[in-house]
């Protein structure tokens, strides 16, 4: 079986999310990110040069999760892919580029959290098929994240 690959994209969100809805009424992410970047030396060591920026969105469910989950600051990983569009303003077209995020978490490599692993649902479903209550927790851990 072949291994399914997608585009990914790591950085930070550079700019406060925004969550609006399209004319369908799909719930529509968008941030500003950025990526830092380096230029290595001849010494071997490196050089933090000047950001670069670009536009981050994500639709429907998703987007509605990562409005909670993330802010800016925030370093994540995202799969999808990237979109190039143009649009007329003022009678002049103007293209632009975004990351389409189908999945976003947060880079642990430097994020610092806690996995909440209680059910989502109260009900669930063993291996049969029949319907079981998860075994409650004293305390429902939380999902705390640092940077």
């Amino acid at each position: 079986m072949a291994i399914r690959t997608q585009e990914s994209l790591s950085g930070f969100i550079a700019s406060d999310p925004q969550l609006t809805y399209t004319e369908r009424g799909d719930a529509r992410f968008y941030a500003r990110f950025g990526q830092e970047n380096f230029q290595r030396e001849e010494d071997g060591s490196f050089t933090k040069l000047e950001p670069s920026f670009g536009n981050l969105v994500l639709y429907r469910a998703t987007a509605e999760r990562a409005f909670e989950r993330f802010t800016k600051g925030d370093q994540f990983v995202a799969e999808g892919y990237a979109h190039e569009y143009t649009y007329e303003r003022d009678r002049q077209s103007i293209a632009g580029e975004e990351f389409v995020a189908k999945k976003i978490g947060h880079d642990t490599a430097r994020t610092r959290y806690d996995v909440d692993r209680t059910p989502r649902q109260a009900m669930n479903r063993d291996a049969t098929g029949q319907a079981f209550e998860p075994p409650r927790q004293s305390a429902p851990a939380t999902t705390s994240l640092s940077m």
